[in-house]
């Protein structure tokens, strides 16, 4: 059974062992992969797997003897999973792998906009602290977490660990569902509708997919709803946020901060707004990438291939 990596470099940049995989078929693997490579590498595979390579149907169709496609990630919008279906191609996802290293960033992300760590370690290296005379050098204002709200657009697994470890910092958390239970995970904790959510949370931290009601859910209007001290975080989808919008507040201080880890186009271009707005940290979509994440993320592929092969697939999104 040939065996087909498309982009493989994000999953395993030389950290991992792709053995395991091997194990299953004969292993190709390709670091990256081109639209225009996506043909030669893809033709003869029984399986394909890819992380952010796209696979649209007029590919797929060119492809007789493709039975599976294995996401290396939770996403499978890179798919067109319909015409998958049509052609019998199973499509399978790794759920779950990532959801303790993304709450993670989002602190790190939050707790760079609230204590300016790097901005502060730098005044060190550069020598301001020792040309100051000061015992204590403030570079910026400084904000304390306990007693502020958290605000968490999407209360799947993700947002579940972020309301955790909100609650660790002392924080009260206003969450927003589509179909909330009616109990409550804690006494600092409410469901929230999500213009109250806009309107009472010092930081919201958005975790819900992107659909065609999501998109750029994050706006002027929206925006005007939120407290000009909040901060907004974002490390679900880069089109849940209409960037010029937010780049236009930021710069004219009508929210605090912005911590990002995604973005509409990935990579951006060196003009975007975002890049230099105003009181905005950006990483380059790493928050799902820590290597034990990673780890469970390739031991998931393959367990989700041995489940393939013997007949009784799982985690398939194309039923």
């Amino acid at each position: 059974m040939n065996i087909v990596v498309l982009d493989g470099y994000a999953l395993n940049p030389g950290d991992l062992d792709w053995a395991p995989l091997g194990a299953l078929g004969k292993l190709q693997v390709f670091e990256r992969t081109s639209p225009e490579q996506v043909m030669e590498r893809a033709r003869g595979a029984h399986i394909i797997l890819t992380n952010k390579t796209r696979l649209p149907g007029d590919v797929l169709s060119k492809l007789p003897e493709l039975g599976y496609i294995g996401l290396l990630a939770t996403g499978y919008d890179v798919v067109d999973t319909k015409a998958a279906r049509e052609r019998g191609m199973i499509v399978t996802n790794v759920p779950g792998y990532g959801s303790a290293s993304v709450a993670q960033h989002v602190f790190a992300l939050l707790l760079e906009l609230t204590n300016q760590v790097g901005l502060h370690s730098r005044s060190v290296t550069d020598g301001e602290w020792s040309r100051s005379g000061d015992w204590c050098r403030r570079m910026s204002s400084l904000a304390e977490l306990e007693g502020k709200t958290m605000g968490i657009v999407g209360y799947g697994a993700i947002g579940e660990r972020t309301a955790r470890i909100a609650h660790g910092f002392g924080m009260k958390v206003a969450a927003y569902r589509r179909s909330p239970p009616t109990e409550l995970p804690s006494p600092d904790f409410a469901w929230v509708g999500l213009h109250e959510l806009f309107s009472v949370s010092d930081v919201v931290s958005l975790h819900c997919p992107l659909t065609a009601e999501t998109e750029g859910m994050i706006n002027a209007s929206t925006i005007a709803m939120m407290k000009p001290g909040a901060l907004l975080i974002n490390t679900a989808r880069g089109k849940l946020i209409a960037e010029r919008d937010l780049a236009d507040a930021l710069n004219e201080g009508r929210i605090a901060g912005a911590g990002l880890d995604v973005l509409s186009a990935e990579p951006p271009d060196p003009d975007h707004p975002l890049a230099s707005a105003k009181r905005c940290v950006i990483t380059p979509h790493v928050a799902w990438a820590t290597q034990e994440a990673r780890s469970r993320l390739l031991q998931s592929v393959v367990r989700n291939i041995s489940a393939y092969q013997a007949g009784a697939p799982v985690n398939v999104v194309n039923r």
